[in-house]
Parts: structure tokens; C-alpha cells; sequence
């Protein structure tokens, strides 16, 4: 479970996160981050928050940005406002380290997926881009929905796709999440 200064590190990624504020911290209402881009850390599958809005502000450094497809890159000073459903991925294409505050609102359980893919990497269970197996994929996209949705296939192909792998990976002892990761 994320609480107050607990730091969490993808070394497949390249991502630290520190959380500054949980989802308990302010009663759901936000989740409030400090997250660390190693240099040239991995760029995350394309993404969207159906029901969640982010803010950033790059604090030291520089973030790549992959806003619907187009790129751009935030400086030291710069924000961001990615309103729900904008298909979006950030991370750190240059050679020093980038440092951002990051804001969730509202908070959901995006702490529990971000300290599920974080140990599922940590414990070695991702590819050499930081991407569980299809089955773990399969599991964690149906818990996480609500929170977090890949850009593509079409959502619709996702949740057949996925509902049909769903009872493999867990006859194949796969879990959503693992709550050895949230200590």
C-alpha cells in the first residue's frame, strides 16, 4: 500500500516514484507523485484515464511527451494538463535525469497498478521494455480499467481479447495484482 514518502523503483523502466500524497492522504481525492526518469528511460505503451485527469510539472530536466500520437518535449518550469480519455506516454529521452511532479485526480487505485508493474519488473517478470506477459496484461487490464486503458487495439477488442484469456492466466496462476507489492 503507497503511503507518504514510500519510494518505489522500475529498473526496467528507468521510473522512480515517490508519493507525496495517497489516494488515503486526501481521502481520494488526489494522488500526488514525484517521479524520477533515469536518462534515456523507456517509453510506456500509449495510454489514456477514462475517468482521470493529470498534471505535471517538470521540475528538473526534460520529459518526452507523446500527446495522441504527436511529440513534444516539457522543460524545467514547464506543466501539462492531460484532461481524461487523452491518449498520452511520457518518459526521459535524454541523457540526465528529469525529475516531474505528478497529479492524479481523482487518486482510484492508481497506486496499486503503478506498485503492481513496478514489482512485477523489479521481480523479473516484464520484458526488456518494462511490459508484463499477455495473461498478466490480460488480468491487470480488466482490475485496472477504471484507472488506466492502452491506446490500442480499440478498447471493445480489449476487453474480448482479454475476458477470453482471463481464465487461462488464472488456471496459469496469474493475478490481477499481488499483495506482496504493496508493503
Amino acid at each position: 500500500m503507497a503511503y507518504k514518502n514510500k519510494i518505489i523503483k522500475n529498473p526496467v523502466t528507468g521510473q522512480d516514484i515517490k508519493f507525496l500524497q495517497t489516494a488515503e492522504d486526501t481521502g481520494g481525492a488526489l494522488l500526488e507523485m514525484e517521479s524520477t526518469y533515469h536518462s534515456e528511460s523507456k517509453e510506456p505503451p500509449s495510454h489514456y484515464h477514462p475517468y482521470q485527469e493529470e498534471d505535471f510539472k517538470v521540475i528538473k530536466g526534460e520529459l518526452s511527451v507523446r500527446l495522441d500520437g504527436k511529440m513534444r518535449t516539457l522543460r524545467s518550469g514547464d506543466s501539462l494538463h492531460i484532461p481524461k480519455n487523452q491518449v498520452h506516454c511520457m518518459w526521459n529521452a535524454s541523457a540526465q535525469k528529469t525529475i516531474v511532479n505528478w497529479q492524479t485526480k481523482p487518486a482510484m487505485n492508481t497506486e496499486y497498478l503503478l506498485e503492481t508493474i513496478t514489482g512485477l519488473a523489479q521481480d523479473g517478470k516484464t520484458n526488456k521494455e518494462g511490459r508484463p506477459n499477455i495473461l498478466q496484461v490480460a488480468l491487470m487490464t480488466n482490475k485496472y480499467s477504471n484507472t488506466f486503458r492502452l491506446a490500442r487495439p480499440p478498447y471493445a477488442l480489449q476487453k474480448l481479447v482479454f475476458g477470453l484469456l482471463t481464465p487461462i492466466a488464472y488456471l496459469a496462476g496469474y493475478r490481477p495484482s499481488y499483495n506482496k507489492y504493496f508493503k
